[in-house]
């Protein structure tokens, strides 16, 4: 087992990271940018180092930095978290070459995920399928336009090296191609490094359903479960659940197959992220995989009695992964909400100074925040505040606890979105369950809809 693991994030996920190596006996050195010298984590670890300016670009995502804090500190792993250098196959190799673990995938396995369009190929061999779409990545406008002619508009037009949202347009007609094409293609260059874009048929009214995986060093692999994430703001989460309120057992048990039978042929290695979009029929199809931890990791580890951040951990050192392959039950009900700083109203980043700071508890309720009173929600990284998870015995029961969870929280100082998640817990629609990734439409400004969910 390692000594000692270098934490390289921020915020919430740094702090479980930190939380559950002190649970293994494992030392752990956080990294932190200029702005966050006063960050919770920074106190929690056994060791910190500064790594640079404000800027992600000046220090989380310096690899040099990164690497040199590891090497200073004597660090034998490194995790990454979620975001940043998560999904950075680059880092992993030079982890890999400083004889420091990489906590997640090999590099293999993250060049071959990463990589959208190759993913899409991969799992079409596998037998898993896939919505309607490019082979690879498109060349040009004119080609986006030649397909999305032949398999029908709207088309969706997505980067080859991302995700998050960014760098993905919904075209419904063949005059918009042009300008989705190119706008796409620069959002996609500055968040990723590449301009390249893939092409799939866009699914009117889905549920996006994920698929938990886990898999050792030895070609064992497990599924947790699935995760309903229907709940996005231009592609962006804000509330999942598990189980899925509308998955059937039939269903399920088809999922898990389709998604352990692709985890297996990619041989897969440590935690991740199988993602699945259902058109109404109810087939369902692969669009992604997410080679890390998921920011909405906490509702698998509610209903599957699991630590997967330690799972993480142990699958790293090389351990056997000590879970049934298909055969695990979900208990319960679990929903998580996502608060960020933000106005409810434009969705705009609102950062700035917590006055006064308070989350109710109770049986079932857990909240995941780096936050403190007095603490700074800087402007130069994401929103998120904490994650608020709970869990019932049935959905109906989750969902009242979250409401009454929400209603109690006291965030002063900044806005945040609670009020939102109050409409969208009350909304009949999303209370029986049929909601898809169409339900935020509805509380979208109209000059905020643009070409997204």
């Amino acid at each position: 087992m390692f000594k000692k693991v270098l934490v390289a994030n921020r915020g919430e996920i740094a702090l479980r990271i930190i939380w559950a190596c002190q649970e293994m006996g494992i030392k752990t050195v956080a990294v932190y940018s200029e702005a966050d010298k006063d960050a919770h984590h920074v106190h929690c670890a056994d060791e910190a180092i500064c790594i640079g300016p404000a800027r992600s670009t000046d220090s989380y995502l310096k690899v040099p930095n990164v690497i040199s804090a590891a090497e200073v500190t004597d660090a034998d792993a490194i995790h990454p978290g979620y975001g940043f250098l998560s999904e950075n196959a680059h880092f992993a190799e030079i982890c890999d070459a400083c004889k420091i673990k990489f906590i997640g995938p090999p590099p293999r396995i993250l060049n071959l995920m990463g990589d959208k369009a190759r993913a899409r190929e991969t799992m079409q061999k596998e037998g898993v399928p896939v919505i309607p779409g490019s082979k690879g990545v498109i060349a040009s406008e004119e080609a986006a336009m030649k397909l999305a002619g032949e398999i029908g508009y709207p088309v969706i037009l997505k980067a080859s090296g991302g995700g998050g949202g960014r760098g993905m347009r919904i075209v419904r007609t063949p005059e918009e191609i042009s300008v989705a094409f190119r706008t796409a293609q620069n959002e996609s260059e500055k968040a990723f490094g590449s301009p390249h874009l893939y092409l799939e048929k866009y699914i009117e009214g889905a549920k996006h359903i994920e698929v938990q995986i886990a898999g050792d060093e030895h070609g064992n692999v497990a599924t947790l479960g699935e995760r309903e994430c229907s709940v996005q703001r231009r592609h962006q989460k804000l509330i999942e659940e598990a189980p899925s309120p509308l998955l059937t057992d039939r269903a399920r048990k088809k999922l898990m197959k389709t998604a352990y039978r692709a985890a297996r042929g990619v041989g897969y290695a440590n935690v991740g992220t199988f993602e699945f979009l259902f058109d109404r029929e109810g087939h369902f199809y692969f669009i992604e995989a997410n080679t890390r931890i998921q920011v909405e990791h906490p509702v698998t580890e509610t209903v599957m009695g699991v630590d997967l951040i330690q799972e993480q951990i142990k699958l790293a050192a090389g351990e056997r992964l000590a879970l049934p392959a298909t055969d695990m039950r979900m208990r319960g009900h679990a929903i998580e909400c996502r608060i960020n700083a933000e106005d409810p109203d434009s969705f705009m980043p609102a950062p700035g100074t917590i006055n006064g700071l308070s989350f109710p508890g109770g049986p079932g309720v857990r909240i995941d925040t780096a936050a403190y009173s007095g603490c700074v929600i800087p402007p130069h990284y994401d929103s998120l505040v904490a994650k608020v998870i709970v869990a019932g015995k049935t959905r109906a029961d989750a969902i009242a606890k979250m409401r009454r969870t929400l209603e109690y929280t006291r965030i002063d100082g900044i806005r945040t979105n609670i009020s939102l998640h109050l409409k969208i817990l009350a909304d009949p629609e999303f209370r029986d369950g049929t909601y898809t990734t169409a339900f935020m439409d509805r509380y979208f400004p109209k000059r905020d809809r643009g070409a997204t969910f």
